[in-house]
């Protein structure tokens, strides 16, 4: 099973109008994906240029460490069957005027920086962004039950 890091952006936490970090949540919930760790955390200036030392000396990279740190994100570890390339899709193109309809970031984002959500791009990544997040003790294994299983506890 492959498992990915997502990260809800400070343009959906911070703005009391908008109420949709349930709705965004729901949307990974409903790929079948599995979510393995979830915490709200606020980025220190040094985690958030880890997280994005990709883009180090690129043009938007001070903006973008400005704008992660500027409020409390959340940050998930997502388990299943292709769940990187599954994330991306369901999150849209980076510029939500590019995204299609129906993904996160064509319903939810404002433009290339605030828009919403951040997914891994790979093995790689997922492994420095999840490790800023998550320490193994706060990642869960766990089996879904059915109904039967569960009907012991209503």
């Amino acid at each position: 099973m492959e498992k990915t890091f997502v990260m809800i952006k400070p343009d959906v936490t911070l703005r009391k109008t908008r109420g949709i970090i349930g709705d965004i949540i729901n949307r990974i919930e409903k790929t079948g994906l599995k979510i393995k760790a979830l915490k709200m955390k606020k980025l220190t200036k040094e985690e958030a240029e880890e997280f994005y030392s990709p883009h180090k000396g690129k043009h938007f990279y001070e903006t973008l460490i400005e704008f992660v740190t500027s409020g409390p994100v959340i940050g998930m570890i997502v388990e299943g069957e292709d769940a990187i390339k599954k994330i991306r899709e369901i999150c849209g193109a980076t510029d939500p005027k590019k995204a299609s309809e129906g993904t996160i970031r064509h319903d939810y984002g404002i433009n290339i920086t605030c828009n919403s959500i951040h997914a891994s791009t790979s093995e790689e990544d997922f492994q420095r962004e999840s490790s800023i997040f998550f320490s193994q003790d706060e990642v869960y294994d766990y089996e879904y039950v059915d109904e039967k299983e569960f009907e012991k506890y209503l």
